[in-house]
C-alpha cells in the first residue's frame, strides 16, 4: 500500500467498530481460551487488536510489523522464564495481522507457520467473523505451542495477563 493510501486508510477506514467487533463478551471469551490454552504448553499469548496507527507515523515510516514489533516490547511479552512470549496483533485499519514470537519460541516454530494463522484469521475477519477469527487464532496458536513447547504435565505459572488490549 502506497505511503499516502495508508495514511487515508489509517485516517478514514472502518478501524472506529473496534468496540462493535470486539466487543467486552468476545473479549472475555477470548481470555478464557489464552488462558484454558496455556494451561497445556509453556508459552504465554499476548492478543493486541489496535484500530488505527497515527498519520504522522504512517508517514515517518511505521508499517504494522514495526507497530508489532514495538507493541510486544511495550506489553513485556519478552519478560517471561523460558522466553515462550507470543503476541498476536491486529490493525484493524490496514486489515494487518502480525504474530511476533520470543526467541525461545522463535527458535522452533517457523515464519510459514505463523503465516498459516495470520492468514486464517485474515479470512474469517473479512467476512466480518471477528469471533471466529480471533478464538481460531488462539486456538492455532496454542496448538503450536502446545506441539513445540509442550508443558509437560508441570505447573507453569500465568506470567502474562490473559485478556486482549484494545490500543
Amino acid at each position: 500500500m502506497a505511503r499516502m493510501q495508508r495514511v487515508l486508510t489509517n485516517l478514514f477506514g472502518n478501524w472506529f467498530q473496534l468496540r462493535r467487533c470486539f466487543p467486552a463478551a468476545l473479549l472475555d471469551e477470548m481470555t478464557t481460551a489464552i488462558a484454558a490454552g496455556e494451561c497445556t504448553h509453556r508459552g504465554e499469548l499476548r492478543f493486541a487488536i489496535e484500530s488505527r496507527l497515527a498519520p504522522l507515523a504512517v508517514l515517518e515510516g511505521l508499517d504494522a510489523s514495526t507497530r508489532a514489533r514495538q507493541v510486544f516490547g511495550q506489553l513485556r511479552v519478552w519478560d517471561t522464564e523460558h522466553n515462550s512470549g507470543v503476541l498476536l496483533y491486529v490493525l484493524m485499519a490496514e486489515h494487518r495481522i502480525e504474530i511476533i514470537a520470543d526467541r525461545g519460541i522463535a527458535a522452533r516454530v517457523t515464519a510459514a507457520e505463523w503465516d498459516a494463522i495470520c492468514a486464517r484469521m485474515r479470512e474469517c475477519y473479512a467476512r466480518g467473523q471477528w469471533r471466529d477469527g480471533s478464538l481460531e487464532g488462539i486456538a492455532a496458536a496454542h496448538a503450536l505451542l502446545l506441539r513445540h513447547f509442550p508443558g509437560n504435565d508441570k505447573a507453569n505459572p500465568d506470567e502474562l495477563p490473559d485478556r486482549p488490549v484494545l490500543l
